[in-house]
């Protein structure tokens, strides 16, 4: 049986009041819908630690750069609402823009440093975004747990950081990327690939595989493992890259040297598709 849909923040909270009252645990987790297997591994972690489970669905404008896909964004809605229903799902938040932005936002979360570099050296005021509307919905919602995939990894670093900033009284659980048997991340922007962008798609895992084998059989330099990289995907003539860094778990900054644990982050264009992924690696 479908969940509850409610749109309204103020007719959310009151549900949510007497959730809370009642003493359970509320678990969140965030999604832009087009909801996949992924998603799924999300709800079911929630679902294993939490008494009640709240899914967002909200294509939030704020984290659009003018010239990307908002408009052709997918939100295949009664498909997502059957794979709430399906997991398990307490409530789904789904509400319209008016919903969230019912005046003009002139208030933002700003972050410095974490979102200096991978998607933040190329998609200005998109972290911004991304943080102004995650907090909106931790105020909304006001969960005891919020799950995050760990393929969106800059993403988890920044409201992981936001969190501690700002004191705020909830854990947030990373969860491990849900991939297909050939390595390929499961992400909302994969139905965009044609047949032959499909195919060419797992070298991205392939390359990051390559970066932390290479790293574990003791190479340093970072710009060694670079190139090799590099190397792999000059064989796509359907790719191209737009970073391939190694950086630091926490604050994602660039390593020129390996010396303990990294985050291997590549991001790549098949033809109009941006697609992301990483690994970790190190001791």
């Amino acid at each position: 049986m479908t969940p509850p849909i409610v749109s309204s923040v103020s007719e959310t909270r009151e549900q949510l009041d007497r959730v809370r009252r009642a003493g359970k645990r509320i678990g969140l987790v965030p999604t832009m819908g087009a909801l996949h297997a992924g998603h799924a591994s999300l709800i079911e972690r929630a679902r294993a630690e939490c008494d009640f489970v709240v899914v967002s669905i909200f294509v939030n404008p704020l984290q659009f750069g003018p010239s990307e896909d908002y408009q052709r964004y997918p939100r295949p809605i009664e498909k997502d609402f059957a794979l709430c229903a399906e997991n398990g799902v307490d409530l789904i938040f789904a509400p319209e823009t008016g919903d969230m932005y019912a005046s003009p936002q002139i208030t933002f979360v700003e972050m410095t440093r974490i979102t200096d570099h991978l998607c933040g050296a190329f998609r200005p005021g998109h972290f911004r975004g991304v943080a102004t509307v995650v907090l909106k919905l931790f105020n909304i919602v006001q969960p005891d747990f919020a799950y995050f995939g760990e393929k969106d990894y800059q993403q988890l670093c920044v409201i992981r950081r936001m969190v501690d900033d700002f004191n705020l009284p909830l854990t947030t659980v990373p969860v491990p990327t849900y991939r297909e048997s050939d390595g390929l991340a499961l992400s909302s922007r994969n139905v965009y690939l044609s047949a032959a962008e499909r195919a060419a798609a797992p070298a991205l895992y392939r390359i990051l595989t390559l970066a932390r084998e290479q790293i574990a059989s003791g190479e340093k330099d970072s710009a060694i493992i670079r190139s090799a990289a590099m190397n792999v995907l000059a064989a796509e003539p359907l790719i191209r890259v737009q970073y391939f860094e190694i950086v630091d778990p926490s604050e994602v900054q660039p390593v020129a040297t390996v010396t303990g644990p990294v985050r291997i982050a590549a991001a790549i264009f098949i033809g109009k598709t941006r697609l992301i992924d990483n690994v970790a690696a190190g001791n």
